[in-house]
């Protein structure tokens, strides 16, 4: 996952307590009790309410790969809200969030050192107050740039500058990302 928005997702989804629906039928009656009806169902996936119908009914099994993919998707996206609110709540009061990542990081620092971009590998433990930032900016629309610079700040403040122990006033760039995931 290249993302870091994919990355906050598939840590909430660790959290889950269960599977989500396997079949199409299951997971479009899964949609269909969440937005209260079939016409909803059918404008969120851009299909005809009868095919909804149908989905629900299991009278249509096997839907197109695309098709197959948004549905996993949405069903992904309202699966067990409690349970993700819960794992935010977690990490963004207590536990914090762990990132492991592998990206180019080049940072600006006193004259007289090296501040050429290099490629890392980095496990690093970010306390709860990036956690909240992260899922706060994820919730209020927050574009991938802004994301990055937020995970940026936690990586610089907490690998970097070591909590303020070392390396003052380096700012940290977060670029090129090849490896982005999260562990809450």
């Amino acid at each position: 996952m290249d993302t870091v928005g994919d990355g906050l997702e598939e840590a909430l989804q660790k959290a889950f307590t269960r599977p989500i629906p396997r079949s199409a039928g299951a997971q479009m009656r899964y949609l269909v009790k969440q937005l209260k009806g079939t016409r909803p169902v059918a404008e969120l996936l851009g299909i005809t309410q009868r095919t909804v119908e149908r989905y629900v009914k299991d009278q249509i099994r096997k839907p197109r790969p695309e098709l197959a993919e948004r549905l996993e998707r949405q069903v992904r996206g309202r699966w067990q809200p409690q349970v993700r609110a819960r794992a935010k709540k977690l990490a963004a009061t207590t536990t914090g969030i762990v990132i492991d990542t592998r990206a180019r990081f080049g940072y600006t620092a006193a004259p007289g050192t090296t501040d050429d971009p290099r490629l890392r590998h980095l496990t690093v433990a970010l306390p709860p107050e990036y956690a909240a930032r992260l899922f706060d900016a994820q919730e209020a629309g927050a574009t991938e740039p802004q994301l990055r610079d937020i995970a940026a700040e936690g990586l610089g403040e907490m690998y970097f500058r070591d909590r303020g122990r070392r390396a003052q006033g380096l700012d940290v760039e977060f670029t090129d990302v090849e490896h982005v995931e999260f562990d809450l």
